[in-house]
């Protein structure tokens, strides 16, 4: 019952400074020439690149991109709260303002079109300079060896016993990252990543992979 209720104050809070980060997104654009529809058009593509710039940095391991644009799409929201508080005469808009508002469109369709189309970050030059050492070479096996005794015939060796599987390590700090990679493969699609998926990511041998995905089962 509580959490309904807070939730439901976290709405109306959003909706609250929604409509008012909108309001003067449009009196501002409106006041530097932008009329009519386009008026309209300018707090919704602030918002749009809010969003989408939110939305990059909670599904992707990488999000400094995302932060630059969450970065420039806040200062535009900011800026038109501040501008339209009284900071500036609306009815006479210096030119840099009108400037910034008209080359707005273009920033925010290069922004929009980053953020869609720019694919995920593999794993980094660290994570398989550490998983490229772990990959532990096979030895020989022993070859049988027959020792012979005058007058008695040699007795045969036991057959040289085959090479055990060894077990191994995963460092911590390879641990880390792919306990990264799996929260993330969690929460966008929802299903826990495997070891074929867990093995691309980070670009590990077999053996290494089963390891991990034990080790985070």
């Amino acid at each position: 019952m509580f959490r309904t209720i807070r939730l439901d104050a976290v709405l109306v809070q959003a909706v609250i400074a929604g409509a008012l980060s909108f309001s003067h997104l449009h009196d501002l654009a409106e006041a530097a020439g932008q009329d009519g529809w386009k008026a309209w058009a300018y707090p919704i593509s602030v918002d749009l690149l809010l969003v989408a710039a939110w939305r990059r940095m909670r599904t992707h391991a990488d999000n400094r991109p995302a932060w630059v644009w969450f970065v420039i799409a806040l200062t535009a929201s900011l800026g038109a709260n501040i501008a339209t508080a009284g900071m500036l005469d609306l009815g006479d808009v210096p030119p840099w303002l009108r400037i910034l508002v008209a080359g707005w469109p273009a920033l925010a369709f290069l922004g929009g079109t980053l953020l869609a189309h720019t694919p995920a970050a593999p794993a980094d030059a660290e994570t398989e300079s550490v998983a490229a050492p772990l990959a532990a070479p096979v030895p020989d096996p022993v070859p049988a060896v027959t020792v012979e005794r005058a007058p008695e015939p040699a007795p045969e060796l036991p057959p040289a016993p085959a090479p055990s599987a060894e077990v191994v390590a995963v460092p911590p700090a390879l641990l880390d990252h792919a306990r990264k990679v799996a929260d993330t493969h969690h929460a966008t699609t929802g299903t826990r990543i495997t070891t074929e998926t867990l093995r691309a990511r980070l670009g590990v041998p077999a053996p290494l992979a089963d390891a991990i995905t034990a080790q985070l089962a």
